[in-house]
């Protein structure tokens, strides 16, 4: 393998916010164009010097690096192993490219990585999350924290649910979509079928009738468990209601009849926890 280049000669200083050279960080505001420009091209953005740290421990490969002169030292170690162009400019230009003041440290452009296999990650995994229609990427972001500090091993998000590699999410989740296995799925609900067919216990947390509590659903102790939940205001839907083995709420006081759906998988993460 070749040495990467000098880091004095991949260093690009920039003046000009219009430099095609930095296509990959324009306009990071314009959250419709970028849903639609990242996976297009194949990339994400890893944003805050923690959060790109973590996406390159995990294996994922970087496109070009893009900061304050400031952050360079700090991040030294980092730049000198890749043979990346490494993007600098003052304050006021690097906002006039990204539509926002940089203030966590530098930001890479990575290179995503290839989808996971949904049967693979089933069949390494004793518990999984399935996010439906989640279009909100801070919930997305806090649910994938979750996942990683309570043990759920994979998330599964459906065709609709916002991009977890999606600059919001990403950072809301301190880089911990970068440790949990995921995939979209392409077929909703037909692969809840195919989750169910690997033998999980599907169940759907949901205000229902006949639902049980999170501690009744543990109390079972399912040896494989998936469970779903769905974008605040409309819930989960009535095909993924009908075919869930089991409706699960969150037993709430003082009239409180529900939880944003980042802290209801907390809750009903720790609750089934392995034990």
């Amino acid at each position: 393998m070749t040495s990467p280049a000098p880091l004095s000669e991949r260093i690009v200083r920039l003046s000009d916010p219009a430099d095609p050279r930095v296509a990959d960080y324009t306009g990071l505001t314009d959250v419709s164009l970028r849903r639609k420009l990242e996976p297009e091209r194949g990339l994400y953005l890893a944003e805050s010097s923690k959060v790109l740290r973590r996406a390159l421990d995990a294996g994922h490969q970087p496109r070009s690096f893009f900061m304050a002169e400031k952050w360079l030292d700090g991040l030294t170690d980092v730049l000198e192993r890749y043979d990346v162009p490494v993007y600098v400019g003052p304050d006021e230009v690097l906002e006039g490219i990204t539509g926002f003041h940089l203030h966590r440290g530098a930001m890479a452009a990575m290179h995503r990585p290839e989808p996971l296999d949904l049967a693979d990650v089933l069949a390494r995994s004793r518990r999984v999350a399935i996010l439906e229609d989640i279009v909100d990427h801070t919930n997305v972001g806090a649910i994938f924290r979750s996942a990683a500090a309570l043990d759920v091993d994979a998330v599964l998000v459906t065709p609709r649910c916002a991009d977890p590699l999606y600059r919001r999410a990403v950072r809301v989740s301190m880089g911990t979509v970068f440790q949990v296995p995921w995939v979209r799925l392409e077929h909703w609900t037909a692969d809840l079928q195919r989750v169910k067919d690997a033998g999980f216990l599907t169940a759907a947390l949901a205000l229902s009738d006949d639902a049980v509590t999170v501690d009744e659903l543990a109390a079972e102790h399912p040896e494989k468990l998936a469970l779903i939940l769905g974008t605040e205001g409309q819930g989960l839907g009535a095909a993924t209601l009908h075919h869930a083995d089991r409706h699960v709420v969150i037993p709430m006081s003082h009239g409180v009849d529900s939880l944003n759906v980042a802290a209801a998988s907390a809750v009903a993460f720790w609750e089934t926890r392995p034990r």
